[in-house]
Order: C-alpha cells, then sequence, then structure tokens
C-alpha cells in the first residue's frame, strides 16, 4: 500500500467482514444464500430458455422484456454472492482495489437496468390497456430493442463515471467494509478524501435515476387503473388487472428496498440495515422473480410443457439405443 502525506494511501485492497463473523451464524448461512442463488440462477435461465426457444414468445413485448429482466437478475445476484459465499467457505475476505470496483460497476449496472426494464414493461402494459388498437404499430420489435439497448448502455455509462470519481478516493486507516460487498455508502464512509461530489452526485442523479423510472410505472398504472375502471363487467377488469400483477409485485419489492436504502445522505448509512436490504435485493428478488412472473401465467406454462415434449423426444432414440 503506497504511503501518502499525511498518512494517507491509495487503496491497494480491501476486507470485506461479510454478514457475520460467528463460525456457527457462518455455517448457516452458507446452504441458505447457496441454495437460493442457485434457485434464482436455474429459474432465470428457464425463463431465458423457455422465451427464447418459443418464437411467439420472444416476438412479444412483453416476454421480450422478461428476457432481460432475467438476465439482469442472473448479473445482479452473480456480480455479489459468489464473493459472499467464497468468504464463507474459504473465510478468505480480501478483495482487490481493481476487483472491488469491477464489482460494483456491474451490481449497479445490472440493478439499475433492472430499474428502467420495468419502466419499459410498465409502459408495454399501458399501451396494451388503454391503447389496444394501436399496440402493435407502437410496441414494435424495434422500438422494443431500442428500449432494452438503451437500458443497458445508459446505465453502463452512468456508471463509468462513478467508478471514474471513486478510484481516485483515498483512505487513511481502515480497511474494512461492513459489508459483503463492495457498494458505494461503504466505500464513502472509509474515504478520507473529499466525498462531496460523489455524495451530491449519488443524491440527485441516483434519485433521479431511481424516481425516473419509478415515475414512468406510476403514471402507466394511474392511466391503467382509469381505462379499467371503465370496463363494465367484473370479469374484464380482473383480467386486466391480472396482466399487470406480477409486474406490480416485482415493483413494489424491488423499489420498497431501493429507495429506502440509497435515496439518504451517507451520515445516516446503517452497515447491519445496509446488509440486510442488500440480501433482499441481490439474492431474493432474483430468486422469487421466475416464480412471481412464470406461476399463473398460462403462456409460459404451455411454452415449458412444448418444450419439455422436445426435450424428452430427443432423449427416447437415445435411450431406445441402449
Amino acid at each position: 500500500m503506497e504511503k501518502e502525506p499525511g498518512n494517507q494511501t491509495h487503496f491497494a485492497g480491501f476486507i470485506l467482514l461479510g454478514l457475520s463473523t460467528s463460525p456457527k451464524i457462518q455455517s448457516l448461512l452458507l446452504p441458505l444464500f447457496l441454495s437460493m442463488y442457485l434457485i434464482g440462477l436455474l429459474g432465470n435461465l428457464l425463463i431465458i430458455l423457455v422465451i427464447c426457444s418459443n418464437d411467439t414468445l420472444f416476438h412479444t413485448p412483453m416476454y421480450f422484456f422478461l428476457t432481460h429482466l432475467s438476465l439482469a437478475d442472473i448479473g445482479l445476484s452473480s456480480s455479489t454472492v459468489p464473493k459472499m459465499l467464497q468468504i464463507l467457505v474459504s473465510k478468505t475476505n480480501t478483495i482487490s482495489h481493481s476487483g472491488c470496483l469491477t464489482q460494483l460497476h456491474f451490481f449497479v449496472v445490472f440493478c439499475v437496468t433492472d430499474n428502467f426494464l420495468l419502466a419499459s414493461m410498465a409502459y408495454d402494459r399501458y399501451v396494451a390497456i388503454c391503447r389496444p388498437l394501436h399496440y402493435s404499430t407502437v410496441m414494435t420489435y424495434k422500438r422494443c430493442l431500442i428500449l432494452v439497448s438503451g437500458s443497458w448502455l445508459l446505465c453502463n455509462a452512468r456508471m463509468l463515471l462513478y467508478i471514474f470519481s471513486i478510484s481516485g478516493f483515498s483512505f487513511c486507516a481502515s480497511r474494512e467494509i461492513p459489508h459483503f460487498f463492495c457498494d458505494v455508502h461503504p466505500l464513502i464512509k472509509l474515504s478520507c478524501s473529499d466525498t462531496s461530489y460523489v455524495e451530491m452526485m449519488l443524491m440527485f442523479e441516483g434519485t433521479a435515476t431511481l424516481l425516473g423510472p419509478l415515475m414512468i410505472i406510476l403514471i402507466s398504472y394511474i392511466f391503467i387503473v382509469f381505462k379499467v375502471l371503465k370496463v363494465p363487467s367484473a370479469s374484464g377488469k380482473q383480467k386486466a388487472f391480472s396482466t399487470c400483477s406480477s409486474h406490480l409485485i416485482t415493483v413494489v419489492l424491488l423499489y420498497g428496498t431501493l429507495i429506502g436504502t440509497y435515496i439518504r445522505p451517507s451520515s445516516t448509512y446503517s452497515s447491519t440495515k445496509f446488509s440486510m436490504a442488500s440480501i433482499f435485493y441481490t439474492i431474493v428478488i432474483p430468486m422469487l422473480n421466475p416464480f412471481i412472473y412464470s406461476l399463473r401465467n398460462s403462456e409460459i406454462h404451455r411454452a415449458m410443457r412444448r418444450l419439455l415434449r422436445i426435450w424428452v423426444a430427443s432423449l427416447l432414440p437415445r435411450w431406445s439405443s441402449f
């Protein structure tokens, strides 16, 4: 670690303290988080496989967005959970400076992309319910591709600005991060540099990044509610709302956690509450999303059965040859 005047150092690495230092608690956390991670990983991969193998679903905007949402969920959990599991297994809790910034970059990119994709899905539901006659001309494949590509590119470009600023931080004494992955708030808390610029950027630009998509979602659902209330039959209302229920559940879970975690000054940062909230949106929500979007979705069920029949049919000749 390179020394500087004033007993400052350019950070050569970090120590991730994880969720607990107790061996008993760690032995309980390892199988729990490993199983949750694998369920989420396999569930989201299955959603992607089912949709991509069905040409009709893949070119349906809602399922096209869902494919990318599942991809973002895989990236979100995979950018943080494997390192946490490594700490629980090997007790090696160090991470290099470049590794920390890389983890931070991908974590925020996948997390913010989730927000933009949820906003695109809300707009899709608005057009489907409020402007059904124009749906095929508004939600074209080209427009969906632009929305998805824009989400990924904008989030990557935005995060590079944060990484450039944070990479110049200096740290005076402690290298210990009271968290299980590298995130913005813990790094700001450790730094003895002037972090006011990054904190201001986090409060204003970060707030706009979270609340901007949320406003699109809220406005879309306000129009949807007014439109559905005009439907005369109760069954028609139920059918319209049922197409939005999975999306709404995900929005409430994700935004409720993110807003309470990030839209606050770093002076109010609490490592325990921050870690608990992080577990929810890095492990729990990616694990739940495949179930939320597939359990009551008849089109996904039919596509799964079709894929299973194709898989079984491809295996039968092999079995008969033995």
